[in-house]
């Protein structure tokens, strides 16, 4: 508002308290001079799909933003390691970053460079401070929309765009005789995240090529293999944005994705111990297959993992296949017996066993472990584990209590408050499977004035009631794909 940027100088709230007139062109140096002191953050309002405030917000950039020799030096380190600083003159030592990196379907990849100093000539070698290499570069390209205009220089506040250079999005380039690295912007953590698979079988190497591509075109996407559910996940800074990102791999990359909600990796353990025999016994004329074995399991402290102990005296098991009674048991664990979900903290002890001196081999005492691994679990207290996360919340004042709300009914249990200034910091555990779509729950509880951050803190057992959900849906997902 007006009575912002008049705080902003003594003599010039005097005057307009005292009623006189204030020109424009008063307004408009001191609206300058406090966004680039940090005291004024201009928020426009505007829409890019829609084609609406493009155009005024071009022209509030070129007529209020601080031109680049109007900005402080920018700091970064020498070789060395060292502290430095470089000001912003085109008669200065060059540098700059590459701040962008898009695929073009004609001309392939191109790199867009900002020049912080110094000037920068067409047709020259590139020093890649952050790689610590030179490469040859072709033409620079100046970029008016979707027009290229090839230009002979670029100087300090310039942007260029060079073709088919090796460089990557935030590598410093610089004088290699008056080296500079620029440290590369923090990034935010992507507040909603889609798996996503191919569309059409046969086409997961396109769709590899693609995601290889994207992630250089977007650093703040993060595409990553989920190992505990096998899925291919996306994360964004919101719906938008990741509705623009998978266009983007039909629309200019040709391969169609389907997206959907991330599963949640759930996990088996136990509650007691229990004993069981595996035998696997085969007669198929000739050779058959013998193994025999007896174990105990038990239950170990959550995030213990996995321990096996091998108490066999006597040979009873012959040395050899006592690994094999142990990758047979991993094998059942894995395959899991409740909802097929990982068995995890668990001590398997094998105990006693008996071996046939031709039949047995390593693959019947897989069997038997395995074997043995199921019926013992069965009787030892089976419970589902669910993710539970660290999530904090930041809300104004007047949303507090809608947000406790939220998260009680999300099984969720507040941990802390603290008031920072108008906004609050609510600190909360969260099952992990009620935070899908919770960046669209926050916006529509806090008008888009919310945000959140959550990460991994601990596995907890699944309710009862709602155990029973999740294993009845588990069997009729393996049915259906049978």
């Amino acid at each position: 508002s007006i009575d912002n940027i008049m705080e902003l100088d003594d003599s010039l709230m005097e005057k307009y308290l005292e009623g006189e007139k204030i020109s424009m062109k008063e307004i408009s140096q001191y609206l300058k001079k406090g966004i680039m002191e940090n005291k004024i953050l201009p928020v426009l309002c505007g829409s890019a799909i829609n084609q609406i405030g493009i155009e005024e917000l071009l022209d509030f950039i070129i007529n209020f933003m601080p031109s680049s020799d109007e900005l402080p030096p920018l700091k970064g380190k020498n070789s060395n390691g060292e502290e430095i600083e470089r000001e912003r003159k085109a008669d200065g030592p060059l540098s700059g970053i590459v701040f962008k990196t898009i695929f073009d379907p004609f001309i392939g990849r191109v790199s867009y460079l900002r020049i912080f100093s110094g000037k920068l000539l067409s047709n020259s070698v590139l020093f890649n401070s952050t790689k610590n290499k030179k490469e040859r570069i072709g033409q620079l390209l100046k970029l008016i929309g979707k027009k290229q205009e090839p230009v002979s220089e670029a100087i300090a506040g310039e942007f260029v765009a060079i073709p088919k250079i090796s460089a990557e999005t935030f590598d410093t380039f610089s004088d290699p005789n008056d080296v500079i690295i620029y440290p590369p912007p923090a990034l935010p953590e992507g507040a909603l995240s889609l798996s996503i698979a191919p569309k059409v079988k046969g086409t997961e190497d396109k769709l590899g090529n693609a995601i290889g591509r994207i992630l250089e075109e977007d650093p703040t996407i993060k595409i990553f293999r989920d190992n505990e559910t096998g899925e291919t996940i996306i994360s964004g800074m919101g719906e938008l944005h990741l509705d623009v990102t998978i266009n983007k791999f039909k629309n200019k990359f040709g391969v169609e994705v389907k997206k959907g909600i991330p599963k949640i990796a759930y996990k088996e353990t136990i509650t007691k111990s229990a004993n069981a025999e595996g035998k696997y016994k085969r007669q198929t004329g000739g050779r058959g297959q013998y193994g025999h074995c007896f174990i105990k399991v038990e239950p170990l402290p959550r995030g213990a993992g996995f321990e096996f102990v091998d108490k066999i005296v006597g040979g009873v098991i012959p040395r050899n296949f006592i690994p094999s009674v142990e990758k047979g048991v991993r094998q059942a664990m894995q395959k899991g017996v409740l909802a097929n979900y990982p068995i995890v903290d668990i001590k398997v002890t094998l105990y006693d066993g008996s071996y046939h001196p031709v039949d047995s081999s390593d693959i019947a005492f897989q069997i038997a472990g395995s074997m043995a691994l199921q019926k013992a679990v069965k009787e030892a207290g089976l419970i589902l584990l669910e993710p539970i996360v660290n999530v904090e919340i930041r809300v104004p004042q007047e949303f507090v209590g809608d947000i406790i709300g939220s998260i009680n009914a999300k099984r969720g249990k507040v941990l802390d408050m603290i008031p920072s200034g108008s906004t609050h910091i609510i600190k909360a555990q969260v099952p992990l499977a009620e935070m899908a779509n919770y960046t669209t729950e926050l916006r529509s509880i806090t008008s888009g004035r919310g945000s959140y951050t959550m990460e991994f803190s601990h596995y907890q057992e699944v309710p009862p009631h709602i155990a029973q959900k999740i294993i009845e849906e588990r069997k009729k997902e393996k049915e259906g794909k049978e």
